[in-house]
């Protein structure tokens, strides 16, 4: 397969690897122009194939389009291509000779909100769109909460369809100004402001020659030179252990090692562990690395790890440095996000998984829900509904070893599960958020409990 533009050489794997990885999603209300723009953004980096381009060029004519439609490279699913919207999060991989690029485009609409929540929760740089037309809209503050609620680091404000409003200076700075003033609010630490036009092309790859009075970098320029910044690397290590290694064959008659992905950190040999939630300790006797022994691992490598002592430990369990091991709890305060049609309740019986553990709890107290036009605070709802984001006291049936997400986006995260149907309810953020409001007493906080 050849590529659509003028050929280029490839990059090696040693330059491959000598970039760095951004994670970043793209989010806006419905038309405002994500697909396009990813697509826009995959044909002038020279990141899509002959063939692909001939399938969207084929599509487009079917529904009576003169040019390709560069949101059928993202909009794969049937029903997406006939509706003319995203339904589901579209995954894509792709590389320049500056960092490589791993794209989640996500939905608009408000029903799928929820699959925003799921392509940014991992995102380094969150790209939200607005159509230059309509300005910041109710859809617009969703995705900055949930972007801001999700601690993304950095948020790239694309001013779309600058086309259609003559590339006026105006019309931009308003919209910039007024998202930047609530993101801000919101606690979003880094906002960059881009004025383009996907479906021309302007300001995306390259610059446009029709804003001469913008100076600031295109969107693939802004992607490129962003700071990364791994903190994982550095917070303190968490290895949830997902499988127990115990062989027992003549060639490795006492083996046992605990496998898992480092979440967290990094972990050597030698090093005094913790095992929560029992508490029991040990020291790291050996480190497996694809089937080599080394001294040290980090996140996010998949390891085994044995110990010097045989202790009981199993699936869902965390390994933790005894110097730096979390406090356990059964009373878990946490801002989330909810997603399912099913509202949540105060007295919802759900499961809640936690890293690798999944244990049964109940939703003890809503104290507040986030009003997204004001950002003020609804005291004691009594319950959440699709799309809405609040705080909530869940109390568990047994201890868990949480972390504040603030510190670790990893193992300060949970999701609420309908122990019925296995549906995901909610997404949790352990701690306090933008959304935090002030100590509710609970006159109710030690009675009924039946764990």
């Amino acid at each position: 397969m050849t590529s659509t533009t003028e050929p280029t050489e490839p990059l090696s794997v040693e330059q491959l690897s000598a970039t760095t990885l951004l994670r970043f999603a793209t989010a806006g209300s419905v038309d405002d122009g994500k697909s396009t723009l990813v697509g826009r953004l995959l044909h002038d980096s020279k990141s899509i194939l002959t063939d692909q381009l001939e399938a969207v060029e084929h599509a487009s004519r079917n529904r009576g389009q003169d040019t390709p439609d560069l949101a059928l490279l993202t909009d794969g699913l049937r029903a997406e291509r006939e509706q003319g919207i995203t339904i589901d999060v579209a995954y894509r991989y792709f590389a320049t000779a500056r960092r490589r690029f791993i794209l989640a485009d996500t939905p608009g609409h408000v029903q799928y909100t929820r699959n925003m929540v799921t392509g940014a929760s991992t995102a380094d740089l969150a790209v939200v769109l607005v159509d230059a037309r309509n300005g910041v809209i109710e859809q617009t503050r969703r995705h900055a909460a949930v972007a801001a609620l999700l601690r993304v680091p950095h948020v790239v404000l694309a001013v779309n369809k600058m086309d259609l409003v003559g590339y006026e200076e105006s019309v931009f700075a308003a919209i910039a100004e007024e998202f930047t003033a609530y993101a801000s609010e919101l606690g979003v630490p880094e906002i960059t402001a881009i004025p383009i036009s996907a479906l021309a092309g302007d300001n995306v790859v390259e610059p446009s020659a029709n804003m001469d009075w913008y100076g600031g970098p295109t969107v693939l320029e802004h992607l490129e030179t962003v700071p990364v910044s791994h903190d994982l690397a550095h917070c303190h290590a968490r290895l949830p252990v997902q499988y127990v290694i115990r062989p027992q064959t003549a060639e490795h008659p006492d083996y046992r090692g605990y496998a898992g992905q480092i979440a967290a950190g990094s972990l050597r040999v030698g090093q005094q562990v913790t095992v929560l939630p029992s508490g029991r300790t040990s020291t790291i006797s050996g480190i497996d690395l694809l089937g080599e022994p080394v001294d040290i691992a980090w996140t996010p490598q998949s390891v085994t790890v044995l110990l010097k002592d045989d202790i009981d430990i199993s699936r869902g369990d965390l390994l933790v440095p005894s110097k730096d091991a979390p406090a356990t709890t059964q009373d878990v305060e946490a801002t989330v996000c909810h997603v399912a049609d099913e509202a949540l309740t105060v007295g919802h019986r759900v499961l809640l998984k936690h890293g690798t553990r999944t244990v049964k709890a109940i939703v003890k107290d809503i104290p507040s829900r986030l009003t997204l036009d004001d950002l003020s605070l609804h005291p004691h709802p009594g319950r959440l509904v699709a799309n809405d984001i609040g705080r909530v006291k869940i109390r568990t049936a047994e201890p868990l070893p949480v972390d504040s997400y603030a510190d670790s986006r990893r193992t300060g995260a949970f999701i609420l599960i309908d122990p019925a149907d296995g549906t995901t309810l909610t997404a949790g953020m352990v701690g306090e958020s933008f959304a935090a409001p002030q100590p509710v007493k609970d006159e109710s906080d030690d009675d009924g409990w039946d764990f």
